[in-house]
């Protein structure tokens, strides 16, 4: 039996254990929950977090992730030039000194617009020479006419009349050589001397190498006026021999510039050429662009990629910088969230000297780091460790 001391030892005994229990229990019961919100808390592996004011933030550079058709090798470098179907290199066919002009740089003409007159003594004889040969021809056509009258009446022999018929077809084609000349000169009905050079095509006045007083004549090594319709331009690109075989006409090609970052324009290839350069063993290929806004210029240096026949096939283009290889793989580093970047692999389809083209891994519109992939890349490691 139980005394009523030793009852209260057992009871006070029980209520310690209990007590040491279940402060054993809460105590483990804090450390789950506190080591699960730290699990939850911790970035996946391949993933990095930086605060807000992180200095790591300053060395990067991102960029949104466009998406533009699958180029069949790397950017070359080409050249933009007039669209020489489009193109009239104006100079003057006669010998003369220029007493007015009528264009300017920038100035639209249209066809037969007169761009510069000028003084010609060379025109004032050939319109000399025209007039002289169409007396003669109507003086010899009169002596024709009598001979003609006279033979049929046979009042002269048929050798006055034959003379008289050859007189008078050499008159006519005096007259005619005379009329052409005059016709070449585009001066047809001048009298005075003084010649309108006119404009062969409809365009823009490109370039201009004459001035009031100037002394011009065929021979000149520059054109006076350089005419061409600019809203449409070719790009001359010359290709190495393991390239070129695989361009054909009407292939598409996009083309960027150093004046307009960022900008893209789509031409097409009109000429494959058919020799090779035997210096450069490269092949000249012609590609047509619209440039319908003026923006483009010619002999502005731009970067071409040919783009393949499945037009359909995308590729996101990225600077090589962003792209680094850790094993056999390629990876870049994705901005998921404001701070947080993930280590992502990818796959390049296309690589080039500055760029390069990635087929699968990434989705349009994504944020990209640009510069600063290997430093996020050495924090992930360290991180791993």
């Amino acid at each position: 039996m139980i005394s009523s001391s030793n009852f209260g030892k057992i009871v006070i005994t029980i209520t310690v254990f209990g007590a040491l229990v279940f402060g054993i229990r809460f105590v483990n019961a804090s450390q789950e929950r506190k080591s699960s919100t730290e699990k939850k808390e911790q970035p996946q592996p391949g993933t990095i977090k930086f605060a807000p004011n992180a200095p790591q933030l300053s060395a990067l550079k991102i960029a949104v992730a466009e998406e533009i058709p699958l180029p069949i090798s790397d950017m070359v470098n080409g050249r933009i030039t007039y669209d020489e179907n489009l193109t009239s290199r104006v100079t003057s066919p006669i010998l003369g000194r220029v007493i007015a002009l009528h264009a300017e740089i920038g100035d639209k003409v249209q066809r037969g617009t007169v761009l510069v007159d000028i003084d010609s003594a060379d025109l004032a004889t050939a319109e000399a020479d025209w007039r002289k040969a169409q007396a003669d021809e109507l003086r010899k056509k009169l002596s024709y006419d009598r001979a003609k009258t006279l033979f049929d009446g046979e009042v002269v022999a048929r050798k006055d009349f034959e003379s008289a018929d050859a007189d008078y077809l050499q008159s006519k084609a005096e007259t005619k050589r005379a009329h052409l000349r005059m016709k070449s000169l585009n001066a047809s009905g001048k009298e005075d001397g003084r010649f309108g050079l006119p404009s062969p095509i409809s365009g823009i006045v490109a370039d201009k190498q004459i001035n009031p007083g100037l002394e011009v004549r065929p021979d000149l090594p520059n054109p006076l006026f350089t005419i061409s319709d600019l809203s449409h331009l070719w790009v001359i690109v010359d290709l190495p021999e393991n390239t070129a075989a695989n361009i054909h006409t009407g292939q598409l090609i996009r083309i960027e510039t150093d004046a307009y970052p960022g900008e893209s324009y789509t031409g097409k290839v009109t000429l494959v050429g058919l020799t090779l350069d035997p210096n450069t063993r490269r092949v000249q290929v012609r590609c047509a662009i619209d440039n319908r806004d003026k923006k483009l210029k010619p002999e502005m240096f731009a970067r071409v990629s040919f783009i393949a026949d499945d037009g359909a096939k995308k590729a996101i283009p990225l600077p090589n910088t962003s792209i680094f290889v850790d094993g056999l793989s390629s990876y870049v580093f994705v901005e998921t969230q404001t701070g947080t970047f993930e280590k992502r692999r990818v796959n390049i389809k296309v690589k080039g000297y500055e760029k390069s083209y990635v087929e699968s891994g990434l989705t349009k519109n994504e944020r990209v780091v640009t510069e600063g992939a290997f430093l996020l890349n050495a924090e992930v490691a360290s991180d791993a460790h």
